[in-house]
């Protein structure tokens, strides 16, 4: 396995990366909604040897752009759907296919999200399966805009799509939930899903329904399966092994922040130890709480100015600053100018 995938190296963009595999499905996406593929790639930068390897990686606001601007060559801003439509498990990498040879539509969905920082790792969380209540989850990524909405449709859809291909079923499942608001395709979404979709929801959310489920996977091998998986724990825990514990503060941080600064006894309790072992855990690593809570942010800060069209606003909500001018004080301080300052400063770079 590459070495960039071990550790979070400081040059990566902190608000996270994405497999290659997902910007394939999205360029086939948009090559079938009769845009031109090898033309958003050029744009983007994005050559034939990048586009076959199975380890490149984009970061998260590459792929929103790149998003962005299929969907404004095809007109059509429920592109994330047909980008799900289109997807095959092996578009998740070794994790959709060890989830396609599982027993169950359930334990195939449950093996495909588990794994899914193998192909994607988010600032903003990771997504989650609740097998009591069938319902997969996928983490928020407020505030929406037309840069992210097909995110949400992309993931939800492929979930769908990937219970589809291994059950044979396409009626799978009871009820989709989503964040941000109805954008006035509600009839498209429910006749796409066939069930019930919820917009302006408390989160992002699949329920399968229960005979779906529990259901045989059309593709199951449980030798295969038992293979594939193992090998998806070992990277796995590949990826953790080389994550100090500074490091695992900090990607906890991160979707804790929303317009408020998180405790080192919250953090402590999410990762199983008292808030003394932290703190003596991080001092060994000539660190403590505060220093990274501060570093956390000038990364993510930096990212958001130079990556997103997001506003200061939602910046400083973001970074879990109590208001905007709090924010601007703590960016001057980092960076010896304004967070507008800075966005003009690398706008004007880009255009000369």
């Amino acid at each position: 396995m590459n070495a960039h995938l071990s550790s979070p190296s400081k040059n990566r963009n902190s608000l996270g990366d994405i497999s290659v595999l997902y910007v394939s499905a999205l360029l086939r996406a948009a090559e079938a909604e009769g845009a031109s593929s090898a033309e958003l790639a050029s744009r983007f930068q994005l050559d034939h040897q990048t586009l076959t390897s199975p380890e490149a990686r984009i970061s998260i606001p590459r792929f929103m752009r790149l998003g962005h601007a299929a969907i404004n060559e095809t007109g059509n801003p429920a592109l994330g759907l047909r980008m799900g439509a289109l997807s095959r498990p092996v578009d998740a990498g070794i994790a959709g296919l060890a989830g396609e040879t599982a027993g169950t539509a359930g334990a195939a969905l449950a093996t495909l999200i588990r794994y899914a920082l193998l192909t994607s790792r988010n600032s903003r969380g990771v997504p989650t399966v609740q097998p009591e209540t069938r319902q997969a989850k996928f983490y928020s990524i407020r505030p929406y805009n037309g840069f992210n909405y097909f995110v949400v449709d992309s993931v939800l859809a492929a979930w769908t799509q990937f219970l589809r291909t291994v059950t044979g079923r396409y009626d799978v499942l009871e009820k989709v939930t989503i964040e941000y608001r109805s954008i006035g395709q509600d009839d498209l979404f429910e006749s796409w899903f066939r069930c019930p979709v919820q917009f302006g929801a408390s989160n992002n959310s699949l329920t399968v329904r229960q005979d779906i489920w529990e259901s045989a996977s059309q593709q199951a091998q449980p030798a295969m399966h038992e293979k594939l998986s193992d090998l998806c724990e070992r990277e796995l825990q590949q990826i953790r092994r080389g994550w100090t514990t500074g490091d695992r503060v900090k990607n906890l941080l991160t979707p804790l922040f929303r317009g408020e600064t998180p405790s080192l006894e919250t953090i402590a309790v999410k990762l199983g130890v008292a808030p003394w072992t932290l703190q003596r855990q991080l001092a060994a690593e000539g660190t403590g709480f505060r220093e990274l809570v501060d570093e956390t942010r000038k990364q993510l800060a930096r990212d958001y100015i130079r990556e997103t069209e997001t506003s200061l606003a939602e910046i400083a909500w973001l970074l879990g600053f109590a208001n905007p001018a709090a924010f601007h004080k703590a960016y001057r301080r980092w960076f010896n100018l304004s967070p507008g300052e800075h966005r003009k400063q690398i706008r004007h770079g880009k255009h000369r």
